[in-house]
């Protein structure tokens, strides 16, 4: 199995490599079309530097597209070779595994709860618990997990209600409660891999791991949406977080699957309130703390995302404003890069994808259809687009064939780029100015379809 999956990677290799080298003369044509067009640029000092970010911002795109899928691929090599080294589990072994308490943050989850809790039930890992911590639910959430939990009787199931807080408060409270030495949180729409709780906990046999990352998949993939968000996911999870882990520094460890040591939670204080992003936040403070963060691409958790543009609108704008209000937090570290270490470049790497790419983009798109349209150079447009639209088929080819997804997807990475991401970007970018502003936000909760 190990090493059908190696070929699986050296052959997506071979077709990353081939599509680099359309990409290479991709970004050549650009470049003989911006001499050619330099003189009328001239014209427009203000256009002329714009058109020179872009091309610097360009190449930094490439590099970092580079940089991540190297990382990527040694952290698969990696991986793939120590997954077929480790012998399976005996039976003392498994006696001798220690708890884990899953805790399940739920506020209206009425639709999916049930379905969500059973799913955990048969998880293979012999020594856990579960902890589902109602938090001030106006529908019948409560009552229905309380069905479950009477249900079970091979897994403790405990049901905790409390007055709305908020997630990061239910999440405290289940830390507090909780009787494991390790404790998985995720969200209450989430369903998990049997194997999770298997292949996230061998990561803390390292004394420097404080947390392990799991790998996000979309559940409903119907709509066009949709499938371009699993496009999306698998590319963000399979090549830049599996980067991030092969330098132990994963940069958000995300709400629907992430595995602490207790104690290190404890001392980090839990999840803060002062955030929209209270994952992001708290993947931050462990890092300022020298903790190590590592990913798990064996634990899946399937999750059911936006099929709706305004719902995803309004999910990708809380995003981007609390990534930044957790980035504000801990910005000290961006200004000292000897006391900082690698947190500052995380906090770099995290303000050039959260500000930095999503305003250069939209500019871009401004930018060449202004010169294209107005300057007749109109050729422009096409081989930006075709720039930026290689660089996601190369990434997601990669990561479909890697993460033994469906290839068909591969093709949903076209409309991506058509539409999907200026749209996404504006929204950002909104976000960004707002958050700037300090105008006042409120949580948006997704409106569930019951796909679990």
């Amino acid at each position: 199995m190990a090493l059908a999956r190696t070929w699986r990677v050296l052959i997506a290799v071979g077709a990353v490599l081939f599509l680099v080298a359309l990409l290479a003369a991709t970004y050549g044509k650009i470049l003989q079309l911006g001499s050619g067009a330099l003189r009328v640029f001239l014209e427009n000092w203000i256009l002329g530097a714009v058109g020179l970010y872009l091309m610097v911002f360009l190449a930094i795109l490439v590099l970092r597209y580079a940089f991540l899928l190297l990382y990527s691929f040694m952290e698969h090599i990696e991986y793939t070779l120590s997954d077929r080294t480790a012998p399976p589990p005996t039976e003392k072994q498994d006696r001798q595994l220690p708890m884990i308490s899953l805790v399940v943050p739920a506020y209206n989850e009425g639709l999916v709860i049930q379905p969500a809790i059973r799913s955990l039930l048969h998880l293979d890992y012999p020594n856990y618990e579960i902890l589902v911590v109602n938090d001030g639910s106006t529908d019948d959430t409560y009552e229905k997990a309380l069905v479950v939990a009477r249900e079970s009787t091979s897994v403790p199931v405990r049901v905790i209600n409390k007055r709305n807080g908020g997630k990061a408060d239910a999440l405290n409270t289940g830390m507090t409660q909780a009787r494991g030495e390790f404790i998985l949180n995720m969200d209450g729409d989430t369903k998990l891999s049997p194997n999770s709780l298997r292949a996230c906990i061998r990561h803390f046999d390292n004394p420097r791991i404080g947390a392990v990352a799991g790998n996000v998949k979309v559940l409903n993939r119907e709509s066009l949406w949709a499938k371009i968000q699993a496009v999306e996911y698998i590319e963000g999870l399979a090549m830049a977080r599996k980067a991030q882990s092969y330098l132990r520094s994963v940069v958000i460890i995300p709400g629907p699957l992430g595995m602490f040591r207790k104690t290190v939670l404890q001392q980090a204080g839990g999840y803060d309130h002062d955030t929209f992003a209270e994952d992001a936040d708290l993947t931050l403070k462990l890092l300022m703390r020298g903790w190590q963060i590592a990913y798990e691409p064996a634990a899946v958790a399937w999750v059911e995302t936006p099929s709706r543009l305004l719902d995803l609108l309004k999910q990708r704008y809380r995003w981007t404003r609390g990534i930044l209000q957790a980035i504000r937090k801990h910005a000290s570290a961006l200004w000292r890069p000897r006391k900082g270490g690698v947190n500052f470049f995380i906090l770099w790497y995290m303000l050039f994808e959260g500000i930095l790419w999503p305003f250069s983009t939209v500019l871009g798109s401004l930018f060449f259809a202004y010169v294209g349209l107005y300057y007749g150079v109109a050729t422009f447009i096409f081989f930006w687009w075709l720039q930026l639209t290689l660089l996601d088929v190369i990434a997601a080819a990669y990561c479909v064939i890697v993460e033994e997804e469906d290839p068909s997807l591969i093709g949903y990475s076209i409309y991506f780029r058509l539409f999907y991401i200026v749209i996404v970007d504006v929204a950002k970018v909104f976000a960004t100015i707002e958050e700037w502003r300090g105008k006042s936000m409120t949580w948006g909760k997704l409106q569930r379809e019951g796909k679990l």
